[in-house]
């Protein structure tokens, strides 16, 4: 079932069943002449029931309907195959876009490489069971970028790069009616998972950034991808960016006596999990943790406060020196 959460724009919220994050909140803004959705949710039949069910609900049209994904991961662009078989025009960041085909077609090197880094080995993620069927094929999409303008009835939804929770994120923003959608850059409730991608890029030093940038538009509305809708978005920002100063005084700690491997560090860190012990946490959910402990050991790397080292191909993080007082 949709719901109108403001004129002419609805919300259809996707089922992630056995999932953490519950659901997706898709948007999708009606007019005359074209639609747009944003995001879709997982590549399993719930998913897809439900999307297709808000879809009909509404009498959309999907060849008269753009859909812009927020960012990569598969709960937002699971069903984007099938849409575009469906006539639906894809809408993406291109380096978002680029690293979604990439997965698709090194999938396997990718997790194993990620699984090594993060020193998980073959306890870490392998990319597709969790959610849903995978797709192989190459996903053609027509790249957005920073200031690009989409005009829907009477809506002007400006794309702003959002980097942090994935290299391409984007969002949206309307200033006349000072709307926000943030995909998963401003969470209610919950944080947004900040993970590791590469030793060139500082995930949570782009992430806060990112998170200052939106601190200083002029909003009333954040509408998140899961959760709640935010209306006190400043405040929610700096509770977020107050958490994760948190995180790096905690990571400071377990790597203050010994180096430790992201998977050590995230094994010493305190979760929201119902586990008692780290040996119990699922392969996947020891993959996200991992991955977060990861990017904050990264971004102390960035800071100059932490080194990393590599020691017969497995990688190390330890405090630098002056930082131990």
């Amino acid at each position: 079932m949709v719901r109108e959460v403001f004129p002419k724009i609805y919300l259809n919220e996707i089922p992630l069943p056995n999932n953490p994050l519950k659901a997706l909140n898709s948007y999708i803004f009606v007019s005359a002449k074209r639609n747009l959705i944003i995001d879709t949710g997982f590549n399993t039949k719930v998913c897809k029931d439900a999307f297709l069910a808000g879809v009909e609900e509404l009498n959309i049209d999907l060849a008269k309907t753009d859909l812009l994904l927020t960012h990569m991961h598969p709960d937002h662009t699971g069903l984007a195959d099938d849409l575009k078989k469906l006539g639906c025009k894809v809408l993406i960041s291109n380096k978002d876009g680029r690293l979604l085909n990439f997965t698709r077609t090194w999938g396997s090197s990718v997790y194993a490489e990620l699984n090594n880094a993060l020193d998980l080995g073959k306890e870490g993620f392998t990319g597709s069971k969790e959610f849903g069927k995978k797709s192989t094929e190459i996903l053609e999409y027509y790249p957005l970028a920073e200031g690009d303008v989409i005009e829907i009835g009477s809506y002007e939804l400006e794309i702003v790069d959002i980097p942090g929770h994935t290299p391409g994120h984007i969002g949206l923003f309307d200033r006349r009616n000072k709307l926000f959608f943030s995909g998963d850059h401003i969470l209610n409730e919950i944080t947004p998972n900040i993970t590791f991608w590469a030793h060139e890029f500082d995930s949570l030093g782009s992430f806060i950034q990112s998170l200052n940038k939106i601190y200083e538009l002029d909003i009333d509305t954040v509408f998140p991808a899961h959760r709640s809708i935010i209306k006190d978005y400043r405040k929610r920002i700096e509770e977020i960016i107050a958490h994760h100063g948190e995180r790096l005084d905690e990571v400071s700690q377990i790597i203050r006596k010994e180096k430790k491997t992201a998977s050590q560090t995230a094994a010493e860190m305190q979760w929201s999990l119902s586990y008692d012990k780290w040996e119990d946490f699922p392969g996947t959910q020891k993959w996200f943790a991992s991955g977060e402990a990861m990017s904050h050991l990264e971004h102390l790397v960035f800071q100059g406060k932490a080194q990393r080292i590599q020691e017969n191909g497995t990688i190390y993080y330890a405090l630098l020196k002056n930082e131990e007082q």
